[in-house]
Order: structure tokens, then sequence, then C-alpha cells
């Protein structure tokens, strides 16, 4: 098969390359992304990586090896080395391959009708400490405790499980919807929101009730999480990043159930209120007095007879928690993010003991049709000068960023943005504290930090959304699960290192959907030709997986 004008080369090391200026190029984006993983996104050639997860993860959402070698074929412009061929069905087979059940007599079994797999399987060394008796050549009995621990160590040898051993039913909840939210509005699920609740749930069959729902920031996840927990009506405990986004949560709740305030509670540094739905923080459950301790609060986990269990921004489940993640494989789990990468690389720690990815919806289709702003991404790039140069050439690699990040250069482009923006509500965000006091100072204009108290922060947000601040200058405290929908301006002007999930959260902050010509502005300055520059590539290629296209401008 040989076509010189389609757009993307595959390589027998299963490296993809996709040609931006081809014609067919957004549609051979949108279906690679379904499969393979963006790996490099320079302006004129995009590297994308097939990997055994990516493959997996395409697999448990019902793609199969036959579907995905098509498309290849569709978009290559020669024939797809038969090695990739091979290495795709021989890795989509995997999924499945291996089985978790559950007899009413016997308990929980892995399972496989491959003979000769279950007899490998059942004497690697990874995997003989978390199994039980051997009942026949396809079936091994499992220790209901080591559930999710031998789902990690399956997937780790390249046989990820396939959980159909069902779930632990909770504590019954009554919840319901609001005909018209608490607020006053008028409420209806949007289609995509409907349809990721109905996949997660799956109709109440063992094959639903466990994954991983991938939605841009401003589709409304907490929403979908509502949605989920109608579904499945039972105790539910919630955890989220921050007290900011705990507090959200119960907002909406209150808005649009009719769950009663009482049966709600908070589970945080400053309280501990354990309820039929509990929402707790991420830093609550990870503190311990010291690094020899043990984490004081995991006994959440048991505290209530929990039907769900929500994980919200699950790329920022704390890796202590995964250990205490594994030991509760029965009960429902549902992870929310807008974006699956990890900073860590416990990608397939997720995949097994939170469940698979199902559903990824586009960023750029909810903006076509409007419930996401449209969304202009700009990156000024700007030079030092002779003094900060030769600081810049002495400095330790580490150093080096710092330098660059805190370019004062960037202080004139942010006076030139907001003069460009004299009405809009602008979010100025950065990683250097002294940098963000420094433009704090100079704008005369509020800072929020890790250190300003919760009430503090409120405050400020508040009157950021009622107009009475204009320009709210930001740490990194403001990446997640703040909502300001007014906010339609964002200038980073420093981030954290190459991160990509750092750059999701902060592009969505400005995403709500606006009144208006519902477009939004997103800033990005960056020191030429320095470490500086090279973190920004890496950070964008999230957004270049979204679908969103960089314009670079020079500011000298």
């Amino acid at each position: 098969m040989y076509n010189p004008s389609n757009p993307l080369i595959i390589q027998s090391d299963r490296t993809v390359f996709l040609e931006t200026a081809n014609p067919l190029f957004e549609d051979a984006r949108d279906d690679l992304g379904r499969f393979a993983e963006l790996d490099k996104s320079p302006e004129h050639l995009h590297t994308y990586r097939i990997t055994p997860l990516s493959l997996w993860n395409a697999a448990s959402s019902g793609m199969g090896a036959a579907e995905i070698i098509n498309i290849l074929n569709r978009y290559s412009k020669y024939e797809v080395p038969t090695n990739v061929v091979e290495d795709i069905r021989e890795t989509v087979s995997r999924y499945g391959r291996v089985r978790l059940m559950r007899d009413e007599v016997l308990g929980l079994l892995l399972e496989s009708d491959d003979e000769l797999l279950m007899m490998e399987l059942t004497r690697h060394k990874t995997v003989v400490p978390y199994l039980g008796q051997q009942l026949d050549a396809r079936r091994v009995l499992v220790r209901p405790e080591y559930r999710g621990h031998l789902k990690q160590s399956l997937i780790k040898i390249g046989f990820p499980v396939e959980d159909l051993a069902g779930y632990t039913n909770g504590a019954p909840l009554a919840i319901g919807w609001r005909e018209q939210c608490r607020s006053g509005r008028d409420f209806e699920l949007r289609r995509y929101q409907k349809d990721a609740i109905s996949v997660f749930w799956a109709g109440g069959d063992k094959r639903g009730g466990s994954g991983v729902l991938v939605l841009p920031c401003g589709a409304g996840k907490t929403v979908i999480g509502i949605g989920v927990m109608e579904k499945v009506r039972m105790h539910t405990l919630v955890l989220t990043t921050n007290v900011t986004a705990l507090r959200q949560w119960k907002h909406e709740v209150l808005d649009k159930t009719d769950i009663p305030e009482d049966q709600i509670g908070e589970y945080s540094g400053e309280f501990k209120e354990v309820r039929p739905v509990t929402l707790a923080t991420y830093q609550i459950l990870t503190w311990r007095k010291n690094k020899k301790s043990p984490f004081a609060h995991f006994a959440l986990f048991n505290q209530q007879d929990w039907g769900l269990i929500i994980y919200d921004e699950v790329h920022l489940l704390p890796a202590p928690v995964f250990r205490a993640v594994a030991e509760i494989q029965s009960r429902r789990r549902l992870g929310l993010t807008a974006t699956l990468v990890r900073e860590d690389g416990k990608e397939d720690d997720v995949f097994s003991l939170i469940g698979p990815k199902k559903i990824d919806v586009p960023w750029k289709e909810l903006e076509r049709q409007g419930w996401i702003a449209q969304a202009s991404c700009i990156e000024y790039r700007l030079a030092m000068d002779n003094d900060l140069r030769l600081e810049y050439a002495l400095a330790e690699t580490r150093r080096k960023y710092t330098v660059a990040s805190c370019n004062p250069a960037k202080l004139e482009v942010i006076e030139h943005l907001l003069a460009q923006h004299p009405n809009d509500r602008v979010l100025i965000i950065g990683q250097f504290l002294d940098q963000l006091h420094t433009i704090a100072a100079l704008l005369d204009a509020p800072l929020i930090t890790g250190s300003v108290r919760n009430q503090v922060r409120e405050d400020l947000y508040e009157r950021f959304r009622t107009g009475a601040v204009r320009v709210l200058v930001v740490s990194k405290v403001a990446n997640f699960a703040v909502d300001l929908p007014e906010a339609n301006v964002a200038i980073q002007v420093s981030g954290t290192f190459g991160s990509r999930q750092e750059e999701a959260q902060r592009l969505g902050r400005v995403l709500r959907p606006k009144s208006g010509d519902n477009h939004a502005w997103f800033y990005t300055l960056v020191t030429r030709d320095t470490i500086d520059q090279e973190f920004a590539m890496n950070r964008q290629l999230f957004l270049t997986e979204q679908g969103y296209r960089y314009e670079i401008r020079n500011f000298d």
C-alpha cells in the first residue's frame, strides 16, 4: 500500500510521524489519539508512540486490533510495517486473556481459557504471592484483599486483567435530581454528560462500575460525578485535590440534588465529618506525623459502607494512596480528569486500580458545540538582557530554569497584554513566589498562594467573579478545581518544568463557557533560547493532543 499524499509515516519501532500541513491532519490526529500517545509536537511533524497501555485503553473502550490497523492503513504514506501489525494484534489480544471472576461458592478467581498462559502466570515470582489454591488448569483462587495487588502485578508483566468480579453494594443513599437548581437556574444534563455516565454505569453490569472519564476542564466533570452517584445510589466517598475543590463539590451536590446538607460531610484539615456523602482531600489522606509514621487517615476508606469512591483529578492521585486503593477493589471506582498524563509514570496503576479509560471527550469537539470557550493559545518569546544572560550562563542546570522563568522582561509583556484586554478578567499564573510578589506589587493586584487562608482565597475568588477585582495573580494553588467562569484571559509567566498536566489545568481556568463571543485567550511568556523555552515545548504537547495550535510571537 503506497499513497504519498497521506499524512502518516509508521516506523517499525511503533513510532508514528504525522505531517501537520497535510489536508488530512485533523482527521488523522483525532483517530490516532484513540490508541496512540503524542510524544513530540513541533511545527511541521508530530510524533506519536503506540504503546501497550495506549492499546489496552483502546481495547477496553471497544476498539479491536482490526479497527486500529485499518486506521493506520487509511492514513499511511507507505505500507504499515508487518511487525507493527503483528505487535498490535498481539498486544490488543492480551487485554482480557486473564479475567477476575467471582464464584458464589468458591469466591474470587483468576481464570483464562489459555492453559499454557495460566501455567506461566501461576509460576511468575511477582504473581505467586497473591494466588491461592489452583483449582484446575484454567482457574486459581485469589484472596479478596489481593485483588488490586494482583492486577498491578499482571499489567507490569504484560497481561492486563479484565476485572469481572463485580462489586460489594454499599449502604443505600437516597438521591434525586432537582427540577430546578437551588440557585434558581434550570438544569439538564448535556448529551455528552449523559453518555459519559451511561458508559461508566453500563446498565449496572459488572463490566461497568470502574474506570476513568477524561473530559476537558469546564465540561462539568463534577456534574458527571454526581450523575454517577445518582445511578449508583449508595454511600459515596469523593476525594479531591484541595479544600476549595471539596467545597465546590458540596455546592454542586446541594445545588443540583435533593440530598440534605446534614448528609454531606467534610473530611479535611479543618473538619472530620464522616457521612453518607463524604468529601475529603488527598492532603488529609496522605498526612502523617513523620516519614516513618503510618498514614493516620487511611481508615476513612473503611469508616462507611461505601458503594462508590470518586477520585477527582485522578492523574494527581498520590502514590501512597494507591496502596489503599489496591485493597478496596470491591467498591465501585470512578476517576475524573482532563488528562491521564501522570508526571510519575504511574498510568498503569491508574488503569489497574481505578480502571481503564472509559471515555475521552475531545476538547475541540466541545468547543465546536459551544460547551467550552474557543481558545487562542499564544506564546510570547522574549530575550534576556546581557547581565541576565551572564547569570544564566554561569548558573547550575536547575537554577537556569529559575533565572529564565523569572526574566524581568516578562513584566513589560504583562503590562502590554493587560492594555490589550482592558475589560477582561485576567488570571496571571506562575510558579515562583518572588516573581509573583513582584508582579502583584507592580499591578497592585491581589495575590493568592498556598499560604493564603482558605477563607481569604474564597473572598478573593468571589470578588473576581463579581468584577470587584479584575486581575488576580495566582500560584499553582489555582491550577485545580477553581471555578472562575468569568476568567477569559490567562497569562502564564512560569510553570512546573515540563508538566503537560499543568498546562491542561491552566488552560482550563479560562475555558468555562462565556457570554457574548465565547472566546478566551491563553498566553505563555517564555525566555527565548533557554531551558524555559524547552519546558514550554513539553507543556504544549497536551494542547496539541487536544487540537490547539500555538501562535508564536516575538516581543523585543
